[in-house]
């Protein structure tokens, strides 16, 4: 006779000695099934559909949201400067999945980064938020927030940096990091606004340097990073448009037999 586990595994009972090299060979199949051999890897940076392979045991999840674009500068007189905020960071979610749980295959949405804020004139706007990231119902990140515009100063004022992404589903939820604030001392810009990192995998990317008269905020580094914010400094600075948030990831790490 033959007796199986709670996984499955079969094997032979103490008294059925002349079938022991049959039950030998299927405790042996049977363990093979359950043993990892090989290692799945695809990372996603557009939406698309995720196809379970085969033979697959676990699936490792990660998901991180599209950053927020960095503010926009408005024109600046000789006794005026803007510094606009960095986006905030895409948010991050992890998820381990008996593949068994999983369909045979899963919608993938990538947040895409938030746009650079627009400016003209004196005029200048927030960056746009950036977008969620799914793996189906698994997993989920929030995109991370626009920065605030630059103002026209001509004293002391700082703007807020966009707040960033959380990761709503999964086992490991966390947030991306704050964009930079920009600030402006004394008619003159002292820090533009940095965009945040995306989630775990992401890194911060600085906004342009303050000696410049006039320049745009810098894109976001993928994934998820938020985009720097612009600056105009003194001396008849020009609008400038703030840098656009990166997009966000999913990585599916599938463990097969």
């Amino acid at each position: 006779m033959t007796q199986t586990t709670t996984k499955g595994i079969r094997f032979a009972e103490s008294n059925d000695h002349a079938r022991i090299w049959e039950h030998t060979q299927a405790l042996a199949q049977d363990a093979d099934a359950l043993i990892v051999g090989n290692v799945n890897v695809q990372r996603f940076d557009a939406s698309g559909t995720w196809t379970k392979p085969a033979g697959a045991l676990l699936v490792d999840v990660m998901v991180v949201g599209g950053g927020g674009g960095g503010g926009g500068v408005p024109d600046t007189s000789s006794s005026q400067a803007s510094a606009a905020a960095g986006g905030g960071g895409g948010g991050y979610a992890r998820r381990i999945l008996a593949a068994a749980s999983v369909g045979s295959t899963v919608s993938v949405t990538i947040g895409a980064g938030g746009a650079g804020g627009t400016a003209s004139g004196a005029t200048a706007n927030a960056g746009s938020n950036g977008g969620s990231t799914s793996f189906g119902s698994h997993a989920v990140a929030g995109g991370g927030n626009g920065g605030s515009p630059g103002l026209q100063s001509g004293s002391t004022q700082a703007t807020g940096g966009g707040s960033p992404g959380i990761g709503t589903t999964g086992d490991l939820l966390l947030r991306g990091h704050d964009g930079g604030n920009g600030v402006v001392i004394s008619a003159a810009p002292a820090m533009t606004g940095t965009g945040g990192a995306g989630g775990v995998l992401g890194s911060m990317r600085r906004g342009p340097a303050v000696t410049a008269s006039a320049a745009s905020g810098t894109a976001g580094y993928a994934p998820g990073g938020g985009g720097g914010g612009a600056v105009s400094g003194t001396g008849t600075g020009t609008a400038q448009p703030g840098g656009a948030g990166a997009d966000g990831v999913v990585v599916v790490v599938t463990y097969t037999a």
